[in-house]
Formats: C-alpha cells, sequence, structure tokens
C-alpha cells in the first residue's frame, strides 16, 4: 500500500499537470488565428501610439494628449522589435497579460480556498471563458488592467496574511501601474481596503493588527501615487481628468437622475455575460455565491464586493459603456463561480452546467479562431468589431498592395488620403507602413460628398496617389478621378446588408 505521503505527492503531481494543462488550452485558444480577426479603432490607435513613442523618446508620453494613460503602449515597444506584425505585437501582449491573470487567479484561490479541486476549477473557467478570450486576443489595455488590478488585491491581501512590507510593496507597483494603464484603477483604490474582511483577527493582538494593517495598506497607496505621479512629466496630464468626463456622469447624477441609465447599464452587464460566459456560468456563479457563504463566508463577501460594487457604479455612472470595460470583474467571477461543486444536492445539476458551459466555450473559442462572423455576439460588439467603420477590414491588403508597388517603384512618393484623422483609419494603415517614409498616408475628414481636391492636385503633380474610405463615409457620386482597385466587404448586418472599405487610385 502506498503511504499518506506518496499520495500526497501523487496529487500534487496530477495538480500540476492538470494546471499546466489548463494554462495550454488557455494559450493555444488566444493564440491561434491571432490576427484573423480585422483591426479595431482603438487598437490601431493603441499600436499607432506605440510606434511613434519607439521612434521619438520626446513622445513618450503622447496617450496623455487624448487622456489616456501610456502604460500598455510603453510595454508594446519591446514587441514591435519582436515582431514583423505591428498587429500580432499588440495582442500577444494582450494575451500575455490574460495568462498573468491566470497565474494570479491560481495563487489567489490557494491562499483563499486551500483547496485544489476550486483551483483547477477557477483556472477551468478562465481558461476556457470565452470573455476572457475575446478580449485578450485584442490589442486593448483591458486585459493588463484586468491583471494589474488582481495582483494588486492579492499582494495586498498576502502582505496583511504574513506581515511582510516586500509584498505590500509590490502590490504599490500593481496598483500604481494600473493607475498608469486606465482610469478605472480607481476601483482597485476605493476597495483595496476590502483585504481586511479576509484578515484573523486576534482578540489579544486586535489593537498592534490593525496598526499594522493600516500601515502597510497606507505603504502600498504611498508607492502606487509615486508611480501614478509619473504621469506628471507629460505635458497632458491635466486632460486625465477632464476627458473622464467624457465617459462618466458627476458625482452629483445620483442624486440628479439616479435610474438613468442604470438599469439600461444592467440589462447590458447580464446580456454581455450570457453572450460571453453563457447561462450555464451565471447559474453556476449564483449556485458558488450559495455555497460560498455556507463555506467560506468571508472569501465570498470579500469577491462579491470586488465583482458587484465596480459593476453597480459603472451601470450608475458610465456614459459610454461596452463589455470589454468590466473585463477586470472576471477574475472574482470565476473564482465565485468555481465554488458551485460543494453542494452534493446540486452535484449532478453543476456537471451538466459545466458540460454546457464547455460545449458553449469550445464553440464561442473556435469561431473566435476561424469563423468570426458566426461567433455568438452581442449586437454592440458584433458591430463594433465586424460590421462597422471600426472594423478594419482590407487594411492590411491595402497596405500590403502599397508596399509591393513602392517596391517596384523604387521608393517613389505615394499618397494615401483616408476618412477620419484617427482610429481604424488612418492609423490603421499607418502600423504597417511606418517603415516605409516614402509612403505618406493622411485623414482628410468624413462623410466625403467629392473627392478632396489636395488627392486631385497631388495627382496632376505626378504623386502616387489613393483613396482609402468606408461605404457608409462616401457619397461621391463623380468618379471621373477615381479608379476603382479593390473592395473589402465587412460582416453582414442582421437585414443582410454590409459596408465595405473602397480603395481607390486617383487619376
Amino acid at each position: 500500500m502506498r503511504s499518506f505521503s506518496q499520495r500526497e505527492a501523487i496529487k500534487d503531481r496530477n495538480f500540476l499537470f492538470l494546471s499546466f494543462v489548463l494554462f495550454l488550452i488557455g494559450f493555444v485558444f488566444r493564440i491561434v488565428n491571432l490576427t484573423s480577426w480585422p483591426i479595431f479603432a482603438d487598437e490601431a490607435i493603441y499600436i499607432r501610439w506605440a510606434q511613434v513613442m519607439r521612434a521619438e523618446e520626446t513622445l513618450r508620453f503622447l496617450p496623455l494628449s487624448d487622456g489616456k494613460q501610456p502604460l500598455f503602449m510603453w510595454v508594446m515597444i519591446p514587441f514591435l522589435k519582436l515582431f514583423t506584425d505591428p498587429l500580432f505585437a499588440g495582442r500577444f501582449l494582450s494575451l500575455l497579460c490574460g495568462l498573468l491573470t491566470m497565474f494570479g487567479i491560481l495563487i489567489f484561490s490557494l491562499f483563499l480556498f486551500k483547496d485544489k479541486r476550486i483551483i483547477i476549477f477557477s483556472l477551468f473557467f478562465y481558461a476556457f471563458s470565452p470573455f476572457a478570450v475575446f478580449f485578450e486576443r485584442m490589442a486593448l489595455v483591458d486585459s493588463m488592467l484586468s491583471m494589474f488590478g488582481l495582483w494588486a488585491f492579492l499582494l495586498s491581501f498576502l502582505s496583511l496574511k504574513y506581515k511582510r512590507t516586500d509584498l505590500a510593496i509590490f502590490s504599490g507597483f500593481s496598483l500604481g501601474a494600473a493607475l498608469i494603464t486606465k482610469s478605472p484603477a480607481l476601483f482597485f483604490v476605493l476597495f483595496l481596503p476590502s483585504v481586511l474582511l479576509l484578515q484573523d483577527w486576534q482578540k489579544k493582538e486586535v489593537e498592534k493588527q490593525i496598526l499594522t494593517s493600516f500601515f502597510l495598506l497606507f505603504l502600498t497607496y504611498i508607492i502606487a501615487y509615486s508611480i501614478y505621479n509619473i504621469l506628471r512629466l507629460g505635458p497632458n496630464f491635466h486632460l486625465l481628468s477632464s476627458r473622464n468626463y467624457d465617459y462618466v456622469f458627476s458625482i452629483s447624477h445620483i442624486l440628479e437622475d439616479p435610474f438613468n441609465p442604470f438599469f439600461g447599464h444592467l440589462k447590458d452587464i447580464f446580456l454581455w455575460f450570457f453572450y460571453f460566459n453563457s447561462l450555464f456560468l451565471i447559474i453556476l456563479f449564483v449556485i458558488g455565491v450559495w455555497q460560498g457563504f455556507v463555506y467560506y463566508k468571508k472569501q465570498t463577501l470579500f469577491l462579491l464586493i470586488l465583482f458587484l460594487l465596480p459593476l453597480l457604479i459603472q451601470a450608475e455612472y458610465a456614459k459610454v459603456f461596452t463589455a470589454r470595460y468590466i473585463l477586470f470583474v472576471l477574475p472574482y467571477f470565476v473564482l465565485i463561480s468555481s465554488l458551485s461543486f460543494f453542494s452534493s444536492k446540486l452535484k449532478v445539476l453543476s456537471w451538466l452546467l459545466l458540460l454546457g458551459f464547455v460545449t458553449f466555450s469550445i464553440f464561442q473559442n473556435v469561431s473566435f479562431a476561424f469563423r468570426k462572423e458566426s461567433a455568438f455576439l452581442p449586437k454592440n460588439e458584433r458591430s463594433g468589431y465586424l460590421e462597422e467603420w471600426t472594423a478594419g477590414y482590407g487594411i492590411k491588403e491595402v497596405a500590403n498592395y502599397l508596399v509591393m508597388l513602392s517596391k517596384e517603384k523604387n521608393g517613389q512618393e505615394i499618397l494615401v488620403g483616408t476618412e477620419g484623422y484617427f482610429g481604424t483609419l488612418p492609423d490603421g494603415l499607418e502600423i504597417y507602413l511606418n517603415s516605409y517614409p516614402n509612403i505618406k498616408v493622411v485623414g482628410m475628414g468624413l462623410d466625403f460628398k467629392e473627392v478632396p481636391s489636395g488627392l486631385i492636385e497631388s495627382s496632376k503633380n505626378g504623386v502616387l496617389t489613393f483613396f482609402v474610405v468606408n461605404s457608409s463615409r462616401s457619397k461621391i457620386s463623380d468618379f471621373s478621378h477615381l479608379q476603382r482597385l479593390a473592395e473589402y466587404p465587412k460582416a453582414k448586418k442582421k437585414d443582410g446588408s454590409f459596408e465595405k472599405l473602397l480603395f481607390y487610385k486617383v487619376d
């Protein structure tokens, strides 16, 4: 017969093997056909900023000019050196942030619950979650925000648990990094003291424990805001606060009109979890809350605070609200959901729900990689990422054509006029033409009724001139100066219509 220590060693090996397999599955779901989706507007902006910042050191705070924090773009710069495809580079960074979030979930669940089953289920849910997979395949800052937030809470919890100043400092680094990643890091600042709920208070030393805990939290905040104040070195630091009001209502909104858009946003939140995580996982989450309060009261309350309160606050105050804005609460959602397998009465139901979740997730994640237009997406997300002007179908193909033409013409000057001034166009085109200074991309505005006169004049002067515009932005009736080279259809809308990216040569 095997000894107790041998059985434990086998369990540990099995646990490590399962964890490795789940990380591998999570990686595969995220990496396969990583660039198959068209570049999205915000991706184009972030990647272009990173390229400019890489080329010009004095512009390292460029995102501040649009009221955005720069850390994601800073970290992207080495990946632009490592990979030739800038879209792959940006998305690979997001993927790595997702894997580090998975690792944080493993460590957090280990210390919160000390149960290997819960750890495995937590990793399983996050590795398979279409919500996580979808947004961690995009070069968007939200994956990095989610990662730093989770690690800030985890390290702060450990610093208080073991009374370690070094861990409090590392928590400060994570919180500070979140603050220079995206403004919703304010939620991490507000709810960091909730880690006090997890402490084992000793009656004889409660005063000492309180003082030590508050000192460690204070140290974390000092480090975090010291890092945040690095942004003051940038010339547009003031825009961080002023631009926030483009996205959120003022504090007094709750007194003026508390239910608008609160209930509408709550409906959106439910639909996002329904589309991206399925009704199966939502029910498992509800069961997890119930079982959590039976077996792990403090831990469940802590996780509910981190999950629910940011959602409720955003529902009340958000002017602009999309699914990726709530990605940072997903780790706490899956941690609670992993508690749903304790009840013997609901054991069969829980496993059936798990089977439903796995089936749904495999369909979604395979669709993300190979059949994007058949993916089960909320209306607004499908519109933004696949159907409208924000979806950059055809941009890489246009760039490849211009690069080949440039080589054929031995570096002759080329001018490309596009719609817009930033975003999908012209930024999405510029990221692929960054290494070709003879190809100049210029944004020309919106809603064209005629060919921009500057492009016609350029063509007359012997410059190879092109025009790239989405069909919804073009009302041009006189095509005498245009030769259509290609058109790239976007995904079909519900009514069967579809937009196209139009590529013209200007004569």
